[in-house]
Order: C-alpha cells, then structure tokens, then sequence
C-alpha cells in the first residue's frame, strides 16, 4: 500500500471515528491538555461512565431518538 494510501485511509478512519465518538476519551484529554492542565483526567472507564450519566439524567433521555 502506498503512502498516500495509508494517509487517506487513516484521514476516512479519524473522520469515521470524530463521527461516531469513539474518540471522544482522546478528545477530553487533549481539551484538559490544552486548558485545564492542572486537573487530574477521569480514567477511560469514569469518563465514559459519566457520559451515560450526563446523557441519561434522572428525567430520562435527554434526547428524542
């Protein structure tokens, strides 16, 4: 495979994963990085805990579908 190959395959990868939130986690970190550096990161399994948390409130889902 070509280098250009391996290149556009990787972009279609990291556009399909931004799509579906599978990096979400690495997103979160990079934010803390960037501006929050002296908190301490919530591990993966906390993080997406919370995320539940705050998708499924004590009302329900906080969206329609």
């Amino acid at each position: 495979m070509s280098a250009v190959s391996r290149n556009l395959w990787a972009r279609l990868w990291g556009a399909l994963r931004s799509l579906s939130g599978d990096d979400r986690y690495e997103r979160y970190l990079d934010h803390l990085r960037t501006h929050h550096p002296e908190v301490e990161p919530l591990t993966r399994a906390r993080f997406y805990a919370s995320e539940l948390e705050r998708r499924w409130d004590k009302d329900g889902p906080t969206r329609c579908c």
